[in-house]
């Protein structure tokens, strides 16, 4: 049995754009990827946000059933080691901790859609965030991870933070 290969979805809040990604990934390939998110320490929500479970609903994905959570419980020195860590904001991306094993490191940037203020315009730009982050994650798990030269799948994965 090959190892399945760790991603850690990184945002400040742990609140939506790193849980669609996480339960999006989960939902796509468990057999070959573990997903996991996380936030920055003090910044991390307290629970879900209302239009990331709305929009994993809408899409038929199941929420993880977990809490939203620091980073600082993924980076511990016995946590599971990942293989990539991909940021979701670049806010982030600068005071993240060292993580286990020397994970690839990738940024795909989303608006921080969460702080909206109209309910409406927030649920349907969760909905949106989504569908482009289920659009790279199909491209993630289509790529030959096993046997394959690692910095060509890093340079791959670092790709997909540039489609749109």
């Amino acid at each position: 049995m090959q190892k399945r290969i760790g991603v850690i979805f990184v945002s400040r809040r742990n609140s939506l754009r790193s849980i669609l990604a996480e339960a999006c990934l989960a939902h796509l390939d468990p057999k070959r990827f573990s997903a996991s998110s996380c936030g920055q320490p003090g910044q991390v929500a307290r629970e879900f946000h209302p239009a990331a479970v709305a929009a994993l609903k809408s899409a038929s994905i199941p929420v993880p059933n977990r809490l939203p959570r620091s980073w600082d419980e993924l980076a511990r020195s016995n946590a599971p080691v990942a293989d990539f860590v991909i940021t979701l904001d670049a806010a982030t991306e600068l005071r993240q901790p060292r993580w286990p094993g020397q994970p690839d490191a990738a940024l795909w940037e989303y608006p921080d859609v969460a702080g909206g203020a109209d309910p409406d315009k927030v649920a349907h730009d969760a909905i949106q965030t989504l569908f482009s982050l289920r659009r790279r994650l199909e491209l993630l798990v289509s790529l030959p991870m096993q046997g394959a030269d690692r910095s060509a799948v890093r340079s791959d994965v670092r790709d997909l933070g540039y489609l749109r």
